[in-house]
This record gives structure tokens, C-alpha cells and sequence, in this order.
């Protein structure tokens, strides 16, 4: 397999949809789903009366029809549902899963990766988060079913990865380890394809696996210690979209509280060539001389995702988007670095747009509630039994569950608003739905490189097109 030039970032949720990466892999680079949260997409797809019939398509290729007509018969609803009505969510995980929330797992990374592919012979990748453990083994195998052919992950030091991988190539059961906050044992998900499906046969290709690093040290270590082959890694810049490492040493902040990243934070891309792996740099790479820059540097390529974010392709809201590209046309857009939002206590990336939770009214009459819960951290009780919590959640009941009430300030609830991003936003008792927040890179306002004659939108086509310019002309 020859190795991509343009790796298309893998954003959440479901920005990188499969319309996004089909769309990529089609013009001959690297097209990349997430698979963040995309079970709640797919069954909101299907209440929604599943327009297009895409969903359904793939779906009657998934190779146990029982698993499907379940899925179907529990969330799909013909013509759609009434407007207001709220969605029917899937269960919370956790460390023992319900067979059903497996299903679906699996099931809608199946039918993302399948469309991605669908019509074309060129590769496809999917994106997930070390952070969102539990759903991960059932993510990965959904995706090798539908023939995968990268796996991307960051947000943590995934070491299990790659073993895990090798085992689900060949059907054989394999377990996570879950991170525990004041664990005294180890715990772990355990997930047996054998147990779900009967007649599993030819053995499944076992994708490229490329964590996204931000240190050499990093790098280095997951080589030496990590349960598999590593391929190559994405380099990431602390300017890059979604969630950043926190930098290296003690943490200083600007006058707007956004952490101060320094020399120490820069890749020694001459160390990295010493580990003889391919790899890709990313964060602020969304032009076509930063991709002449990396490959002179001895990179594979680049990895690009706010560019790819607010074309007419990706996932993203229609009216979210616009306002957000309106605003850099009127270099009206601001990106804040917060070291607050997310539960997971990284830094993260917020593009600050009226009406969403950007918007601090907003965020202080919305009402706290943590139901979709992919961000919760295991905590383990006095038992040894395993609670879940999250600081996005209602305070009191945060505190309730150990947690002190200074760590639910500012934060967000990620899962609910990024599913609002995507077009699915939940509805309410109250009448209300869930806001909206937008996440992207610094380099945000660099996409009016794509709004050319006055355009206020522009395509996936478009990207690769400006990208490829001076590397072709190169070459």
C-alpha cells in the first residue's frame, strides 16, 4: 500500500462522517471517520427516518443479519420522528456492557467504514480516542469487519492498541485495561467476538496503526513497550484542533488562561527519523507549503482537519458552519485554547461562536445533565466495585460520587454538544436543545485560502486541490 500524502483529520463527532472520508479516499488520499460517539449517530440517523436510505444500505451488508434487525427494530422509525420529539439514546457504558450497546457499536462503525469505502479501491482510516476507553475494542472490530485499512488515535498513550488489533484479526478474545482514578487493582472490559456472532471464518486484515504523538519520547516509548507493531505516527502541534497535550513541564497561562506551550513542546523531527517509522505532521499544516515543508523535513505527509471541517462534505451542523465561515470572512473568529472545557482535563480547542456553549450565557442556562457519558472517569468505591462520574455533570451529584466541586467549573459536557454539531442535538422536556461548540485549530482563519471569487463555501475537492498546488508543481 502506498502511503498517503494528505491524511484528512479524524474530528468528532461525526464532522469526519463517512461522506467526508469517502469523498477524500476518493481523489487518492487518506479519508478518515471518527468513530467517537457514532453509535448515537447512527441511531439518531435511523429515528430520523434514515433520509437517503444510506444507512440501510449499508446496513444489508453487515454479516449477521440478526444483529441488524435488532438495531433496527429498536431505533428505526419510518418517515421519522415528530419534530421536538426527543431521541431514544443508547444506554451508558460501562466496564460489563450490555450486549445490546455492543451491537450497535460495532454495528455503526461497520456501516461509517462501509460508506467511506463504498465505490472506490482507495484506503480508509478511523479516528478514536485513547480517552473514551470502553467503546474502543467494539469500535475497532466493527471497523475491521467493514475492512479498515488505518486505525488513528491520540488523547492519551494508547499501548494496548496494537495488540489488541493482532487478536481481533483473528477473532480471538481480547480485554481492555480501563484507567481507574485511586485504583488498588487493575480492571478490565472484556470482549469475545465468538460470543456475539457465531460462524466467524476468514480472518479480518489487520489495519496500519498510527497513534498521534506529541514528543519523541512518546514515540520511542510506545515502540518499546507498547503490545504490537506500531506503523508510523501523526506529529501533532499544540495548535491543532479538538484536544491538545497539556505542555511539557510546569504549565504557565496567557492573561486569558490558555496554556503557554514553549520550545519544549517542539519535535525533534531528526530524532524522530531515527525510529524508522513514517509519519505525519499536523496542526497548522493546511497549506500547500506546509506540506512541501514536512515532506522536505522527511515526512510521509501531513495531517489536515480544519480545512477539511467546514467543507461542504463534512459532517457539521449546515447553519454552524456557515456562521463560523461568515466569521472568518469578516476575521471576526477568535480560537481559545481552554484548560477547563473538557472533563478530561486536557487542554481543548474552542472556536468562540454566538448561541453555543462558547457563548457564557449559554453555558450558565443550560441545564447540567451527563446521559450520553463518554468522558465519565471509573473511579473505584470502598467495595472495589467501579463508579462512574464526570465534572460535567450536575455538581451535586459530582461531590456525591467523590469528586469536588472546583473541578466542575467551566467544564462541558463534550458528548451532548458535539452531537449537537453534527445536526443531532437532544431534545429537552423543557422544550430545549442541546447547544452547540465548535472545536478547530488556530489556523482557522487560514480557510479563506479556499473561498476564492468571492465563494462562501467550498468542497473536499477544493482542499486537495489548493494542498496538492505547489507539491505537484514540484514534483
Amino acid at each position: 500500500m502506498n502511503l498517503p500524502k494528505i491524511i484528512q483529520g479524524g474530528m468528532g463527532v461525526a464532522i469526519s462522517d463517512w461522506r467526508l472520508a469517502h469523498a477524500v479516499s476518493s481523489l487518492g488520499h487518506l479519508g478518515v471517520v471518527s468513530g467517537t460517539g457514532i453509535s448515537h449517530i447512527l441511531s439518531a440517523r435511523l429515528q430520523d427516518g434514515d433520509p437517503g436510505g444510506n444507512t440501510r444500505r449499508a446496513l444489508a451488508h453487515f454479516p449477521f443479519p440478526e444483529a441488524v434487525e435488532r438495531v433496527l427494530k429498536r431505533y428505526f422509525v419510518e418517515g421519522g420522528i415528530p419534530p421536538g420529539k426527543a431521541y431514544k439514546r443508547p444506554v451508558l457504558w460501562n466496564i460489563k456492557p450490555q450486549r445490546d450497546l455492543v451491537e450497535l457499536t460495532i454495528i455503526a462503525n461497520f456501516v461509517e467504514v462501509f460508506l467511506a469505502k463504498e465505490g472506490h479501491g482507495n484506503p480508509v482510516g478511523i479516528n478514536l480516542l485513547e480517552k473514551v476507553q470502553m467503546p474502543t475494542i467494539s469500535s475497532l472490530y466493527g471497523a475491521m469487519l467493514a475492512g479498515v485499512d488505518f486505525v488513528l488515535m491520540g488523547a492519551g498513550i494508547p499501548m494496548q492498541i496494537p495488540g489488541i488489533l493482532d487478536q481481533l484479526a483473528k477473532h480471538e478474545p481480547t480485554r481492555y485495561r480501563i484507567d481507574v482514578v485511586g485504583g488498588k487493582e487493575e480492571h478490565f472490559l472484556h470482549f469475545d467476538p465468538n460470543e456475539l456472532f457465531q460462524g466467524l471464518a476468514d480472518f479480518l486484515k489487520r489495519p496500519m496503526f498510527l497513534p498521534i504523538i506529541s514528543s519523541f519520547v512518546l514515540a520511542q516509548a510506545l515502540i518499546k513497550r507498547a503490545t504490537g507493531y506500531i506503523d508510523g505516527f501523526v506529529v501533532e502541534t499544540p495548535i491543532a484542533g479538538g484536544h491538545n497535550a497539556p505542555p511539557r513541564g510546569t504549565v504557565e497561562y496567557n492573561d486569558e488562561g490558555e496554556p503557554i506551550y514553549t520550545e519544549k513542546d517542539v519535535v525533534d523531527l531528526e530524532k524522530l527519523k531515527t525510529l524508522e517509522r513514517p509519519f505525519w505532521l499536523a496542526g497548522g499544516y493546511g497549506n500547500a507549503e506546509k506540506l512541501v515543508e514536512a515532506l522536505d523535513a522527511g515526512a510521509a505527509g501531513i495531517q489536515v482537519g480544519t480545512a477539511f471541517a467546514y467543507c461542504d462534505e463534512s459532517g457539521m451542523e449546515a447553519s454552524i458552519k456557515q456562521q463560523v465561515i461568515d466569521k472568518v470572512l469578516s476575521e471576526g473568529v477568535r480560537v481559545h485554547t481552554s484548560s477547563v472545557v473538557s472533563p478530561t482535563g486536557f487542554p481543548f480547542k474552542v472556536v468562540r461562536v454566538e448561541g453555543t456553549l462558547a457563548d457564557r450565557d449559554v453555558y450558565q442556562t443550560r441545564e447540567r445533565v451527563c446521559d450520553i457519558g463518554y468522558l465519565r472517569h471509573q473511579y473505584e468505591k470502598e467495595d472495589g466495585t467501579l463508579g462512574y462520574r464526570c465534572s460535567a455533570e450536575p455538581v451535586d451529584q459530582f461531590v456525591k460520587k467523590g469528586g469536588s466541586a472546583d473541578d466542575t467549573e467551566g467544564r462541558v459536557c463534550l458528548c451532548n454538544c458535539l452531537v449537537a454539531t453534527a445536526g443531532f442535538g437532544q431534545r429537552r422536556s423543557s422544550g430545549a436543545v442541546e447547544p452547540q461548540m465548535v472545536t478547530s485549530g488556530d489556523d482557522l482563519p487560514n480557510i479563506r485560502q479556499f473561498l476564492k471569487d468571492g465563494a462562501t463555501r467550498y468542497s473536499a475537492a477544493d482542499v486537495v486541490a489548493e494542498l496538492e498546488r505547489v507539491a505537484l508543481a514540484v514534483a
